[in-house]
């Protein structure tokens, strides 16, 4: 089936988007720009505090675990309660199903016997072929195919946001990065029998932390600011999806209610489906991931088919899966996750002929909004990528953050040259709400 053509842009639009283009690139520009210049003094006194702060043990006690079910429940449960993404639940159903290249690994950390930080760690094998899209060429195919590296990730690459650690509000935070930082040197000491891990990764922390980046920066991680968070906040007042479509100026509502036009008019129809149903047709929802996971660039780790159904029916009411269906084929899915007051639009994947000729892609996106509003969430987390559809439905970007540490101290200065040139898209600003709504 032939692509339709793309609609002619009027000189108004062309105009708009190369200005967008032109403040994009002089963001990204402005990034590159000289570091402040550091006297010798200064340098000095900050490599003396970085050889300190490496060599000094954090003061805490640790315990380490390969397996959740391996630490104390009562202890663990006291701070993994801030997310989800810690809870024991969880976490059983992402060692039942993790991607094929993930160990987990677990650290509970304590202050004179009290629990203070919990923390997920995943050991990570990462080949070529992970971090590049596939069937490109370009002259890296050789030396990328044999590259083989491994990584320590504090963090879960499932998911994205601060949900990899849960830290005691109550405690020096400096005092508990350093013990998360000593901890990844424990376990990356501890697991070299089964293979160096080269680099260390702190992912997804907030990006107005400088505490956290200070404190990794002493233990010589360099930060990095990547793609935000995009997030919706949730009115008050809102109790349905039509009171979300009100609260829009007309353009953007005559836009919304478009999109589920366009997807009636193609014969789709969204519908929930329970864990049974997910578990039954595992395989079919895979091949929509999938058809959204190989075009990405990036692949850290590929979801196994049993993940999201284990994961449905491990959460009960704090998961929704929905379907687009044609004729009771499914073309698209996309799950939302309860994260305490957070509800996180989750994965997605979508057959992508079937979405050139309705919009399937943006239907579903949007769907994540009702999900948001019956679980009484006060936020709706859609997560990086796709920034100018989320913009328009009223996201407004939350900055996040991660830090990487390579064992090689001369390896490290690459590091540090990387992450000052890592480049991301800028959101777009969009206003679709009514002044005062």
């Amino acid at each position: 089936m032939s692509t339709p053509p793309a609609p002619k842009r009027s000189p108004r639009t062309r105009l708009k988007q190369a200005l967008e283009s032109i403040e994009r690139t002089g963001a990204r520009l402005a990034r590159l720009a000289p570091r402040k210049v550091t006297s010798p003094t200064e340098a000095v006194a900050v490599a003396k505090r970085k050889h300190e702060a490496r060599r000094r043990p954090s003061g805490l006690d640790f315990v380490l675990a390969d397996r959740i079910a391996f630490v104390n429940p009562a202890h663990w449960d006291a701070l993994a309660a801030q997310t989800v993404f810690l809870s024991r639940a969880y976490l059983q159903v992402l060692e039942s199903h993790a991607p094929a290249n993930i160990e987990p690994r677990y650290a509970l950390a304590y202050d004179q016997g009290r629990p203070v930080a919990a923390m997920l760690f995943q050991r990570v094998l990462v080949g070529g072929e992970r971090l590049r899209k596939p069937h490109a060429k370009s002259l890296l195919d050789k030396p990328m195919a044999g590259l083989q590296e491994r990584l320590l990730v504090c963090g879960n690459l499932l998911v994205w946001g601060a949900r990899g650690v849960a830290l005691a509000p109550d405690v020096d935070p400096a005092l508990l990065w350093h013990g998360v930082g000593e901890a990844m040197y424990r376990l990356r000491r501890g697991d070299k029998l089964l293979g160096e891990s080269d680099i260390a990764l702190v992912k997804d922390f907030c990006g107005k932390a400088p505490a956290v980046r200070e404190s990794l920066r002493l233990l010589g991680y360099r930060s990095v600011d990547t793609e935000p968070d995009m997030v919706l906040s949730l009115a008050p007042g809102w109790q349905s999806f039509d009171d979300y479509l009100a609260s829009l100026t007309s353009g953007y509502r005559s836009s919304a209610k478009k999109l589920l036009k366009d997807c009636a008019a193609g014969g789709i129809s969204l519908r929930a489906i329970d864990a049974a149903e997910m578990a039954t047709r595992q395989h079919e929802l895979h091949a929509l991931y999938q058809q959204v996971h190989q075009a990405q660039g990036l692949r850290l780790a590929s979801l196994q088919p049993g993940y999201l159904p284990a994961m449905a029916q491990a959460l009960g009411d704090g998961f929704v899966c929905r379907v687009a269906e044609v004729q009771g084929r499914a073309v698209g899915f996309v799950t939302a996750v309860k994260d305490g007051p957070t509800a996180l639009g989750y994965y997605i994947g979508y057959d992508r002929q079937t979405n050139q000729q309705a919009p399937v892609y943006l239907a579903l996106l949007q769907s994540t909004i009702q999900d948001a509003l019956r679980f009484g969430a006060t936020r709706l987390s859609l997560g990086r990528t796709a920034l100018e559809p989320k913009a328009k439905m009223g996201c407004k970007p939350e900055p996040l953050a991660c830090a990487a540490r390579h064992r090689v101290g001369a390896v490290n200065g690459l590091v540090t040259a990387l992450t000052r040139t890592a480049m991301h898209d800028e959101p777009p600003e969009r206003s679709p709400f009514k002044q005062g709504g």
